[in-house]
């Protein structure tokens, strides 16, 4: 399976890997423990590396679901996590963001305990706390390399001015940021620099959040479990029924290749720059079977016209007030 260097260093990742958010929360209940180990264990036998988590993911649920089905072939992983959002471990209630020293410290142990293992191949800063200079979190999260708890430093939501001050104080491996089709916004700002120091961009949500499959229909009916429904403007109202008249058009590229959506939007991806990981996030064999046949297709630069100008007309915010406020910071 096609591998790639992660920004600067020696660390190689499977070019398409699996984001495991949806397996513990936010597009509805949680999938059942041995299934959702199960599919981890395909995944791996399939050739994926990189597997792609947070604290914040089910309260710590995502990562202990991790640690348990990988921690017996933890040589054939590599592990990514997040810290920097603080939900009540009760509630699960949002209590802000903390990315000072003593959280990023907190933090880690917590993760490696529930992660099992001794070290984080890939440790992000979640999202910009406002109240701690990227200068602070930077320092503290380099320390962690240093002790060999984490082995590369990586951002997620910065802009590129961020980027560029964390930079000064310690080699960014990866930055991570929602890129597809639908979702151009960091190609202004964000990749040029990701471009000029050498880091990685690891772009989460390539398939708009299962829009870009097709698998959405316009009477389709979102869960109250789903975030989809209240944080997701794309997924409401008239923009939804106008960005599904778009998922149309990809739909017909892929019949006349041969394809799935879902291969196009992740080729779509993997073309625009060498260094780019896309984590597709799915509960189900076949989509990840889908998904890392995306690594076989390469597009040309007809289909990949078409494809660019659907961007322009997508219809709603990536996410409400709220989670727009915190990104690109």
């Amino acid at each position: 399976m096609a591998e790639k260097r992660l920004g600067q260093t020696d660390i190689m990742l499977t070019q398409v890997g699996l984001g495991c958010m949806g397996l513990s929360e936010y597009y509805g209940p949680p999938t059942e423990e041995s299934a959702a180990i199960k599919l981890l264990h395909e995944a791996i036998d399939l050739g994926v590396n990189h597997f792609d988590t947070a604290e914040l993911y089910g309260v710590g649920h995502n990562e202990s679901l991790l640690g348990k089905a990988l921690n017996d072939r933890r040589d054939k992983v590599r592990i990514a996590t997040k810290f920097g959002p603080v939900r009540d471990p009760e509630t699960g209630a949002m209590l802000g963001l903390d990315g000072s020293k003593k959280n990023c410290r907190q933090a880690v142990e917590g993760s490696l305990r529930r992660l099992q293992t001794d070290h984080i191949d890939l440790y992000y800063l979640h999202r910009v706390d406002p109240n701690t200079p990227i200068e602070e979190t930077v320092t503290e999260m380099a320390k962690l390399v240093v002790e060999g708890k984490i082995g590369a430093i990586g951002l997620s939501e910065v802009s590129g001015a961020t980027l560029r001050r964390a930079q000064a104080i310690h080699s960014i491996a990866a930055v991570q940021s929602e890129y597809s089709i639908f979702s151009r916004e960091i190609e202004q700002d964000v990749l040029p620099v990701c471009r000029e120091i050498g880091t990685s961009l690891v772009a989460y949500s390539p398939l708009g959040r299962g829009m870009l499959t097709g698998s959405f229909k316009r009477d389709s009916k979102i869960s109250e479990t789903d975030f989809r429904g209240s944080m997701q403007p794309r997924f409401s109202g008239d923009a939804y029924a106008a960005n599904l008249a778009l998922v149309d058009k990809i739909l017909d590229l892929g019949k006349s290749l041969g394809v799935s959506a879902a291969e196009i939007a992740l080729a779509w991806i993997m073309a625009r720059q060498d260094n780019v990981f896309p984590i597709a996030g799915t509960t189900k064999l076949a989509n990840l079977k889908t998904n890392l046949t995306s690594m076989e297709l390469t597009l040309n630069v007809d289909v990949i016209a078409k494809l660019n100008a659907l961007a322009d007309q997508v219809e709603g915010a990536r996410y409400n007030e709220q989670g727009m406020m915190i990104i690109n910071a």
